[in-house]
């Protein structure tokens, strides 16, 4: 895939100490608890963030694939990310894994152990594998509530007949666990069909299904994303403003799209994400993202900003697995 949003290149800071992370994280966990409101923090969430290491050693890249150029940037360590989201009031995050490490979910998983309470993570893994519920029970154990899956078009065409996908499904949907397509907008009417097959699986769409990602809002690519919200287990972020439409601070023009996806969804099925560290470069910063929907959309009441800020990410991805 060519554009911004199909490979992902990543890279951070290097690993402390096992030791340094667990004061470190016990640090945050103690900063996160004294704004808490009724026995829950009180501040935004980031529904989309990648962290990353350079210690590749430790923590290696899927060499088949990537190489230690690829990573750009080449750092961006949970201290980078909260020195750019907590001026904002986001003090909760849901890490995504990415394509560099693969299945390699160990990084992430560290990264949520270390600072407790502040993390949530989406994972990755192999779908084909023999093992592939007992991968998932084990992950989410670890703090991981979703699934990522991608694909290029042959293969997200053949994921309605492919067995290891219905695996995948159905085993989100039996442990509470959901499925999180990164995918364009030609996906959206297969994934229409996977969300007929599985009602009871939840799904959360990344980064508006990628409506807009060719500059503009193709009124047809946004109706067939706003189709999916006949089925009452579909999420969607509204994230990634960087990459969208005009793709320019303070994407004003990306209002009429939230809005039509406002109605559609309501805010209770709608999740604010940056997709950081991608949102923090350039011409972009992390305050112009979550201004968008904090102090631009006049037609959102403080109810629904809370929703779509915190409320939804809350209930989807820092729930307790059944």
């Amino acid at each position: 895939m060519s554009n911004v949003l199909s490979r992902r290149v990543f890279a951070a800071g290097g690993l402390a100490s096992a030791a340094s992370l667990a004061t470190r994280g016990s640090i945050v966990a103690a900063d996160t608890a004294e704004k808490t409101a009724a026995g829950k923090p009180s501040g935004w969430i980031d529904a989309h963030v990648h962290v990353w290491t350079p210690d590749t050693e430790r923590y290696p890249l899927d060499l088949k694939q990537y190489s230690v150029e690829d990573m750009k940037p080449s750092s961006f360590t949970p201290d980078q990310l909260f020195s750019q989201c907590r001026p904002s009031g986001v003090d909760r995050i849901v890490l995504i894994q990415m394509s560099f490490y693969n299945h390699d979910n160990q990084y992430m998983l560290d990264m949520i152990k270390a600072y407790p309470g502040v993390f949530s993570g989406v994972g990755i893994v192999d779908h084909q594998a023999a093992d592939l519920v007992a991968q998932m029970k084990k992950l989410a154990s670890q703090g991981v509530r979703g699934f990522r899956i991608r694909g290029r078009a042959d293969e997200v065409g053949a994921w309605q007949r492919d067995p290891g996908m219905a695996k995948l499904w159905s085993a989100a949907a039996e442990n509470d666990l959901s499925v999180c397509p990164l995918i364009n907008p030609a996906d959206l009417k297969m994934i229409d069909q996977l969300c007929t097959m599985y009602p009871d699986t939840r799904v959360v769409i990344d980064h508006f299904g990628r409506v807009g990602i060719t500059g503009e809002v193709v009124p047809a690519e946004l109706d067939d994303l706003c189709r999916l919200a006949r089925h009452r287990n579909v999420h969607v972020k509204t994230s990634a403003f960087y990459a969208l439409g005009r793709k320019k601070p303070p994407y004003k023009d990306l209002r009429p799209m939230i809005r039509r996806v406002v109605d559609a969804f309501s805010p209770q099925r709608l999740m604010w994400a940056s997709d950081c560290p991608f949102q923090v470069q350039g011409i972009h910063d992390y305050d112009s993202s979550i201004a968008l929907i904090r102090d631009h959309m006049g037609s959102l009441s403080q109810a629904d900003r809370e929703w779509m800020l915190r409320g939804t990410a809350e209930k989807v991805f820092f729930n307790e697995p059944s």
